[in-house]
């Protein structure tokens, strides 16, 4: 207390004077944004020579060049199925973003008329995945908003300018790079008219009204004009810039897409064709799936639903999802670049753990997920219940290895009490599997086929257990350079199947430099033949 009283503070001395607080905001400006631009100039000499450049640089780095089969290639990676709202969204997003290429280049269609997206589907399926993805792809700022948190204006609860503002935010700041993001909204489905309301419904007609600008073209303030804090910010812009940043943010190119289960809307439809559909207009065979109704819904069914004509007008590329059953969670595990096992392997690896997944494991998993009905969010819910008491002990142990089978996934207690009694049982089988597995996922990620001998294998074990090293580590060490060498070979002479023996595990350079020479070889001459 006694130093404290050496020096008063505003705190506990009373208010600041106008001096102090100036002088207190000119240092705390000095300190945490003038480092950022570089030192030895005042920010207003900074403010005319990189603030607007910046801005600009950004901007001109958009260069869109996809075409709708490589957007959904690249989707095929992590998305498994929904191969029909793939096809659908790569054909909407390209057609937007060389829109926004063009308009760039000051060649804007007057004409054009904005791809905003629908997409309908049962939880977990990967609607999220999938513009999340997408957006990555592209590279443009991404924001994800829940629409039951927005009301209308001037009510309690979220106003949806804030996610154009969000926008902004991820752009850092780069107001013409955050006007061609993506907004996505999940669960629109809630904010449909309640036909059980009298008066207004904040949350439902209200939002819907607030949406309509947003989606068709108005301009955003880049502030909120009820954020103190961003009022502040504001200032401190001013302060460091010598000029205001842009006020606001126009969303004439911003792509909204949306998406919610819409489960009574199937029974809406349902009612419709049965109403259309009579005598000889009736289908020979009736719709079974609610993926094949829903597919169907038109735009009178959506205002049945509760949406507002120019609401749902606005949003003219309609994608349905289908749910996602056994096969599809077990090829989502086993393939998916966004496999939740990857997450279980980085996690284990971290107390030097090897994990090794069996296809019977696997398949286990995702029949006990499918019993969740909650889509791919059900591998989750498994994984965490299967594996919560085996994270707990094995980083105390002395296991370094163990492999998840059906067995384990029906009955983990038992068999983590089998892992703990006697860890160094299966070592060695293990160990070769692993050896294995790296050579499967390497043809899958490079299309080259490599074969390890049984001597190779034991060689790469043995090392392996002598070092205590994981064996996915170690041979991804040792055969580094292997897939670009394979490459070359393939290029030259057409194999794509290569046996490593042990001269590849104990001098890999050395052989992979002797068979691309071959190969070069082997290709000149049969040029010169």
């Amino acid at each position: 207390m006694a130093r404290m009283m050496k020096r008063p503070s505003p705190i506990f001395g009373g208010p600041p004077s106008p001096e102090d607080f100036q002088r207190q905001l000119s240092e705390f400006m000095r300190q945490h944004f003038q480092g950022r631009r570089g030192t030895g100039t005042t920010p207003v000499e900074h403010a005319d020579v990189i603030a607007e450049p910046e801005r600009s640089a950004k901007s001109d780095a958009f260069d869109f060049k996809h075409k709708p089969r490589d957007v959904k290639a690249y989707l095929d990676r992590f998305v498994i199925k929904q191969d029909e709202a793939k096809k659908v969204l790569s054909v909407a997003l390209c057609d937007h973003y060389h829109h926004v290429r063009l308009a760039l280049e000051g060649k804007e269609s007057a004409s054009y008329a904005k791809q905003n997206i629908i997409l309908i589907g049962p939880t977990g399926v990967g609607k999220t995945f999938l513009i999340r993805n997408a957006a990555d792809l592209i590279g443009v700022p991404f924001v994800k908003a829940d629409a039951t948190k927005f009301s209308e204006t001037g009510y309690v609860g979220g106003d949806v300018e804030d996610m154009v503002r969000d926008l902004l935010r991820l752009a850092e700041g780069d107001v013409a790079r955050a006007q061609y993001g993506i907004i996505y909204i999940d669960e629109i489905d809630k904010i449909a008219a309640a036909s059980n309301v009298s008066g207004r419904d904040v949350s439902g007609r209200g939002v819907q009204t607030n949406l309509l600008k947003l989606m068709e073209e108005t301009e955003v303030p880049a502030r909120s004009p009820n954020d103190i804090a961003g009022q502040i910010q504001a200032m401190m812009d001013f302060t460091q810039r010598g000029r205001k940043a842009p006020a606001t943010i126009n969303t004439k190119h911003i792509l909204f897409i949306v998406s919610g289960a819409f489960g009574p809307l199937e029974k809406i439809v349902r009612q419709r064709m049965r109403e259309s559909e009579i005598g000889f207009a009736a289908r020979e065979r009736p719709l079974e799936t609610a993926e094949e109704v829903l597919g169907l819904a038109q735009t009178r069914d959506f205002l049945d639903f509760g949406f507002e004509p120019e609401f749902i007008g606005r949003l003219p590329v309609r994608v349905v999802c289908h749910s996602l059953n056994v096969d599809d969670l077990f090829l989502i595990l086993k393939n998916s670049e966004g496999s939740i096992i990857r997450q279980y392997e980085q996690d284990f690896s971290a107390y030097g753990i090897e994990v090794l997944f069996s296809d019977e494991g696997l398949r286990r998993i995702a029949e006990r997920a499918g019993e969740e009905k909650t889509g791919a969010r059900g591998l989750m819910t498994i994984c965490e219940r299967v594996f919560r008491d085996i994270k707990f002990e094995l980083p105390s142990s002395t296991v370094k290895r163990f492999v998840v089978t059906r067995e384990l996934v029906d009955n983990p207690q038992a068999e983590l009490q089998k892992i703990l009694a006697d860890p160094k049982q299966e070592e060695r089988i293990l160990a070769r599997q692993f050896v294995e597995e790296f050579a499967r996922r390497f043809q899958e990620n490079h299309g080259m086929k490599i074969i390890f001998t049984a001597a190779a294998t034991d060689l790469l074990v043995n090392e392996a257990l002598e070092k205590s090293q994981a064996v996915r580590d170690l041979c991804a060490k040792r055969f580094k350079d292997f897939q670009f060498g394979l490459k070359l070979i393939a290029q030259n002479s057409g194999q794509k199947e290569f046996t490593l023996d042990k001269d590849a595990v104990e001098q890999p350079d050395k052989v992979l430099s002797d068979w691309v020479v071959a190969s070069y070889r082997a290709g000149a001459g049969s040029t010169a033949t």
